[in-house]
C-alpha cells in the first residue's frame, strides 16, 4: 500500500477534496498548501468528453500562456537556406539538417523542449517519426511548429508557448507555471489554456464536453475545479 507523507497528508486536510472550486478559489487554495523544498511546477489536467480514437474528434493545439511556464525551453529547428539565418537571429537553441538528424539517430541526442520545421524540411524530419512521436517532440501544423513564420514561432516558445493534447485516456496533461507565481498570474495563465480548449471543442463531440478539471503541483494533492463554469 502506497504511503504519503504527512506533510502530502496535511495537504489533503486543507481543503474539502469533493467541492469543485472555481478557478480563483483553486489558485488560492493552492498557493496555501506547504511547498516542497523546490519550485513545484503547476499543472492542469483536462479530461474530456471525446473519444481520441476518431481523427474528428481530436483536440490538438497550443496557446501562449500570459506569464509563461516559468521555464525556459531549448527549441530545435529544422530549416535551410535563408531560414536557417532567420532561425538563430529568432533566438533558436540549435538549427540543423540532416546533421541533426543523424546526431539524434547517433548519439541519442534530445538536449531539447520543442522543434521547428519548415514545411520543406518535413521529408528530413519525418524520419525521425519513431523516435520523436513518443516523446511528443513531432513538429505538427495544428500546434503552430510546422511554419515558414520561424521568428515568430520561436518567439511564442520562447515566450511561454504550451502545446496541448489528448492522451490515449483522453486526459491533457499541461504545465500553467510555478508554485512561486503570483496568484492572478496563475489565474490568467489558467484562463488563457482554459478557453483555448474549449474553443477547440470538435464538432463531433457530443454530451458534457469537460468532463473534469484538475489543478495540482509537483508534490501536491488534485484540486477539482467546476468543469461546467468554464463552458
Amino acid at each position: 500500500m502506497k504511503k504519503f507523507s504527512k506533510k502530502f497528508q496535511d495537504s489533503f486536510k486543507a481543503f474539502d477534496k469533493a467541492k469543485l472550486h472555481d478557478v480563483t478559489e483553486a489558485v488560492d487554495i493552492l498557493k496555501e498548501l506547504p511547498s516542497a523544498k523546490f519550485d513545484e511546477t503547476i499543472e492542469l489536467h483536462i479530461k474530456l468528453g471525446v473519444d481520441s480514437r476518431h481523427a474528428d474528434q481530436l483536440v490538438r493545439g497550443a496557446v501562449v500562456l500570459p506569464h509563461g511556464t516559468g521555464k525556459t525551453k531549448k527549441v530545435l529547428v529544422f530549416a535551410k537556406g535563408e531560414k536557417v539565418t532567420e532561425a538563430e537571429k529568432a533566438g533558436a537553441d540549435f538549427v540543423g539538417g540532416e546533421d541533426m538528424v543523424e546526431k539524434i539517430q547517433k548519439e541519442n541526442w534530445f538536449d531539447f523542449d520543442v522543434v521547428v520545421a519548415t514545411p520543406d524540411m518535413m521529408g528530413v524530419v519525418g524520419r525521425l517519426g519513431r523516435v520523436l512521436g513518443p516523446k511528443g517532440l513531432m513538429p505538427n501544423p495544428k500546434s503552430g511548429t510546422v511554419t515558414f513564420e520561424l521568428d515568430r514561432a520561436i518567439s511564442e516558445i520562447k515566450a511561454g508557448k504550451v502545446e496541448y493534447r489528448l492522451d490515449k485516456t483522453n486526459i491533457i496533461h499541461v504545465p500553467v507555471g510555478k508554485k512561486s507565481f503570483e496568484s492572478d498570474k496563475l489565474t490568467e495563465n489558467l484562463k488563457a489554456l482554459l478557453d483555448a480548449v474549449v474553443k477547440a471543442k470538435p464538432a463531433a463531440s457530443k454530451g458534457q464536453y469537460l468532463r473534469s478539471v484538475t489543478l495540482t503541483s509537483t508534490m501536491g494533492p488534485g484540486i477539482r475545479i467546476n468543469p461546467g463554469k468554464l463552458m
